[in-house]
């Protein structure tokens, strides 16, 4: 498989597609996310998920960043749909940080068809929580009237959520060593509108966990030594998002 640009989108097609997700990453790191989440997509895409990973750049509107994101999907989905046979495969959306937020507000203020929604590390911080120096810019943005807080604010958003929220089924994935989660609080206002269908997970990590492109070893014409410890150091290296991807797979296919 190699990533292909759609519409704007990075998109990965395995051979048979079982079906697709829908990917956004973190506030700063969403502008290449077919570089800075490689590994978990790529893991996802050999397990014989289509991958649409969208890139954006962060503003203090999230609902606009939101639409924009549907629509490319959207593109890229059309695009796919055209070359490949993919029209009925179920359709997940898959967030990290930021990206929860954005998919919670696709869920919330449009009109989306999602088999389920994946929340890795979600938080809901305001701007001058979020945002380093915002508070020094904002004497000067605001006699202007320019905005100095996310759009929704974070209340709008668990109001948005709590009342419109429309995906019945979601996994929500906390890592121990994370100091801006804010998973908890997000499982327990799904569980209230759908209770039963919301699964949590704490696992070892911490909010970066989800990063990173994959480490490869070449092994050489014989298996020496070096090429053990060379192993050994990946594996513990990525021991942590191993147990991330396992997760996630489980809950995508309990029955796999």
């Amino acid at each position: 498989m190699d990533w292909q640009e759609i519409s704007g989108n990075w998109v990965l097609v395995p051979d048979r597609p079982i079906a697709i997700i829908h990917f956004l990453g973190g506030a700063f790191v969403a502008t290449a996310p077919q570089l800075t989440y490689r590994r978990l997509l790529e893991f996802l895409g050999d397990q014989g998920y289509l991958i649409v990973a969208t890139p954006f750049v962060n503003t203090f509107d999230h609902a606009e960043i939101a639409e924009s994101v549907l629509i490319n999907f959207e593109k890229a989905l059309n695009g796919v749909r055209s070359q490949y046979s993919v029209r009925y495969l179920p359709i997940y959306g898959m967030g990290h940080s930021m990206g929860c937020k954005l998919h919670l507000l696709a869920g919330s203020l449009f009109s989306v068809e999602r088999a389920g929604n994946i929340f890795i590390s979600f938080n809901n911080y305001a701007a001058k929580e979020a945002v380093p120096f915002v508070e020094q810019f904002s004497q000067f943005l605001k006699p202007q009237g320019i905005s100095v807080e996310f759009t929704p604010s974070p209340t709008e958003t668990t109001a948005l959520i709590r009342d419109r929220y429309s995906v019945r089924r979601n996994l929500i994935i906390k890592f121990a060593d994370d100091s801006i989660d804010q998973s908890i609080p997000l499982a327990q206002l799904l569980e209230e509108s759908y209770p039963g269908l919301i699964t949590t997970h704490r696992l070892k990590g911490t909010h970066l966990t989800p990063l990173g492109p994959d480490m490869k070893w070449q092994v050489g014409g014989s298996f020496t030594p070096i090429d053990a410890i060379g192993q050994w150091m990946r594996q513990e290296i990525y021991r942590e998002l191993h147990q991330l991807e396992k997760t996630i797979l489980k809950w995508l296919n309990p029955f796999a």
